[in-house]
């Protein structure tokens, strides 16, 4: 490929509003550039980028025994009825209205259409155990896009879909997809940590997500500095401590006046106690009922593990109409002293190691002193409501702490169970003639997200540095001299060997400066380049360089492939 001939448009100052290295680097490069907030065009160096990763994925799936399929876009509004996500799929889906009145969404993601594929094809244990995945462009109505490729409302992405006969079917079926993704991220050259995560919209058990480290990432994971414990924020764990054994009573709880403190640093500053020594009671609405969630009062309630808890996707926080009917007291002085029957009191594991705290006294301005759980108030149960923070104990070993991570999700993959196909009739004759509802598995990757968590990884202050695998093109031939006959011939014939080895070659014969080549092939990221010039000219020898490390050979000409061949191996 002659350069001249080629669109890879650079620039030498990133857009305003790129704030992280990936996004600079791909717009800069010529890879990218945009249309509007949260949707890209992928111009020809991103398309090359993008199709060698997809390549890498496919042939990992393909080796893992899945079959690959392509589905559509727009999916019909009864189908996700009958799964239950037409209101509740978070992010909410980009929907379209057809000329007949009829509703679709651009598909965020493939569950339903897949299933009902399978249900109208598979009947027969004989025909599983089958993974069936697609490359495919999502949509998804992200409120504040951002991070270039990170946070987008349309992206590519790999979805594969298992169907087995029982769970130990499954459970083969997940780790072939498991075992596949470490290969995927081996060869992206993206170094992942696989932490417990939550299914999400998507439900399901068992789910892992598979996270690159960068300090740029919009994710938080913790990992324990002593084991192989790792999880990500939502559902990160952590050591409950011992519950309190006895509780010395000193008589009932104090009411005390706290005028207007309806924060926990007020109620500190009035009381001259401390956070740790106060319990928030924090009430949602969970379906048609109530519940109190408690938690220390330096801590923040990790409302994903309460929807676990209460068995509900349908939870939010009570409003301050529901709260003042609820317990007569406006918003800020909630407490679980008193509260009704009716509402289910669930505390985290700390607050059975307290006593003698501070609660809110279900009164305007007022708070109870001296509160102690089982005492003072019941509680129906006890289980872990908070958020993790560094330096929590670990919950898997008996020596480690926790440590907080930025990272990018990579890959998620969920057991999904029989969620999908019992809700959209994905049934199987067994071998003793009995109808069951197929097992299934969901395994993701992101594709182009994993574009920009390559650069994230693989960059310095010149520009990209991508490995070869992925590269757009593996050299780049710098034509210094463009006006030489002999010297342009030579390029050519030399791009034409190393093509023939099997190499992807761009000559860059363009009518430039050599200082605004050899910057473009840094920013570019190649990582070969040969440089064609005065040497050759001299004395028929020409340099040979690696983009990652620098590392440079002076050759003659003849020897030029040899020299690539040797540094590729680094690259």
């Amino acid at each position: 490929m002659r350069a001249s001939q080629y669109y890879a448009p650079t620039l030498r100052q990133a857009p305003a509003e790129a704030e992280i290295p990936s996004h600079k680097l791909l717009v800069r490069g010529g890879f990218i550039r945009p249309l509007t907030a949260g949707v890209f065009t992928f111009l020809p160096l991103g398309l090359r980028v993008l199709r060698r990763v997809e390549n890498i994925v496919r042939e990992e799936m393909n080796a893992a025994g899945a079959i690959e399929v392509f589905m559509p876009v727009l999916q019909p509004r009864e189908l996700w009825e009958r799964s239950g996500r037409w209101d509740t799929f978070q992010p909410l889906p980009l929907r379209t209205e057809d000329r007949t009145g009829r509703w679709f969404c651009l598909g965020p993601t493939h569950e339903e259409v897949i299933t009902d594929l399978v249900a109208g094809e598979i009947t027969s244990y004989r025909q599983l155990p089958r993974t069936l995945y697609q490359i495919q462009t999502k949509f998804r109505d992200e409120m504040r896009p951002r991070g270039g490729l990170m946070r987008v409302k349309e992206f590519s992405m790999k979805d594969a879909y298992s169907f087995d006969i029982d769970q130990a079917g499954l459970d083969r079926s997940y780790e072939a997809m498991y075992e596949a993704y470490v290969r995927i991220f081996e060869r992206l050259g993206l170094p992942v940590v696989i932490v417990e995560a939550e299914a999400g919209s998507m439900g399901g058990h068992d789910t892992r997500e598979f996270m690159v480290l960068s300090e740029n990432g919009e994710d938080t994971i913790f990992m324990c500095d002593s084991c192989d414990y790792a999880a990500n924020a939502e559902c990160a764990a952590a050591r409950p401590p011992q519950p309190t054994q006895s509780r010395d009573k000193h008589g009932e709880p104090v009411l005390v006046d706290t005028p207007g403190a309806t924060t926990i640093q007020a109620v500190c500053e009035q009381l001259d106690t401390e956070p740790q020594q106060l319990v928030k009671t924090l009430l949602l609405r969970a379906d048609e009922r109530f519940v109190a969630a408690l938690v220390r009062g330096d801590r923040e309630l990790n409302e994903v593990k309460l929807q676990r808890v209460v068995g509900t996707p349908n939870l939010r926080m009570a409003t301050a109409e529901e709260i003042l009917a609820l317990t007569g007291a406006p918003v800020g002085y909630s407490g679980p002293v008193g509260l009704p029957e009716a509402v289910e009191i669930i505390a985290d594991h700390e607050i059975a190691a307290m006593n003698d705290f501070v609660v809110g006294a279900n009164q305007n301005d007022a708070h109870l002193v001296g509160v102690d759980a089982e005492v003072d108030f019941r509680v129906d149960r006890y289980t872990d409501l908070r958020r993790a923070v560094a330096g929590d104990e670990c919950p898997q070993c008996s020596e480690g702490y926790l440590t907080a991570h930025r990272s990018i999700e990579m890959a998620h993959i969920f057991k999904l169970g029989t969620k999908y196909s019992e809700d959209l009739d994905a049934v199987f004759t067994d071998k003793d003639g009995q109808e069951k509802p197929m097992i299934m598995g969901c395994y993701g990757v992101g594709v182009s997200r994993a574009v920009a968590a390559i650069v994230e990884q693989h960059h310095d202050d010149d520009g990209i540095i991508w490995p070869l695998n992925v590269a757009p093109f593996d050299v780049v031939i710098l034509l210094l001299d463009t006006e030489s006959t002999q010297l342009f011939a030579t390029a050519q014939d030399l791009a034409t060997e190393l093509e023939q080895s099997g190499f992807e070659v761009m000559l860059d014969d363009r009518d430039e400066r050599p200082g605004v080549k050899f910057k473009d092939a840094d920013l570019i990221g190649y990582p070969l380049s040969i440089v064609i010039g005065r040497r050759t000219a001299d004395s028929g020898e020409v340099e040979v360089r690696r983009r990652r490390d620098r590392a440079e050979k002076i050759v003659a000409l003849k020897e030029a492939g040899a020299a690539v061949e040797q540094l590729a191996s680094g690259a």
